[in-house]
């Protein structure tokens, strides 16, 4: 459940830019509609992308041994601006986000941006979704009412420096946070 919790609000909050650089870039009017956008935008990434990718890519597969490798790539980027569209149709329909203006500019061009947007978030995901989910951590802990004054680790006491003789043991490259989470599994 974390996973999928932490995954989302990471998307989430990349589609927001994503979807505000298109308001920019575009003649598209996104204006605080680019919050629900965004949700729409997300649940698409997460459910319809994986489905239109492989609908798509087993179509493609069976004259893949016709093209050059220029072809193939051409073929795949194709692929991917046309899952992108049609995850834009979907967040025009279902949201109040306007695409106005030339066909190029409302139908073409914010598709390139989305796929853009999903080639830098494949770069930085692992990134982003390990912040969050450290957000995510702290703030179940807060809820669940474990340390002072909003602190994870427990009170300060408990915090102590290790003694001498620990030191060398603790010089396995973890942190402290791995290295209490490690503890608290093997207390369990």
């Amino acid at each position: 459940m974390k996973a999928w919790v932490v995954r989302f609000v990471s998307l989430y909050v990349f589609n927001v830019l994503v979807l505000l650089v298109i308001g920019l870039l575009t003649p598209a009017h996104v204006g605080w509609a680019v919050l629900w956008a965004s949700v729409i935008l997300t649940l698409a990434e997460l459910f319809v992308k994986p489905l239109l990718q492989k609908a798509f890519a087993n179509s493609a597969a069976k004259s893949a041994g016709e093209r050059t490798r220029a072809g193939e790539a051409f073929v795949q980027v194709m692929l991917v601006l046309a899952v992108a569209a049609i995850i834009w149709v979907i967040t025009l329909l279902l949201t109040g986000v306007n695409a106005r203006g030339s066909w190029f500019w409302a139908y073409v061009l914010p598709p390139i941006i989305i796929a853009i947007g999903w080639a830098v978030y494949a770069r930085i995901d692992d990134r982003i979704e390990a912040k969050a989910g450290s957000y995510y951590d702290r703030a179940s802990a807060g809820l669940r009412g474990r340390g002072e004054a909003g602190s994870v680790d427990g009170p300060a006491s408990a915090r102590t420096a290790p003694a001498p003789g620990v030191a060398a043991e603790l010089d396995d490259g973890l942190t402290p946070e791995q290295r209490k989470m490690l503890d608290d599994l093997g207390r369990s």
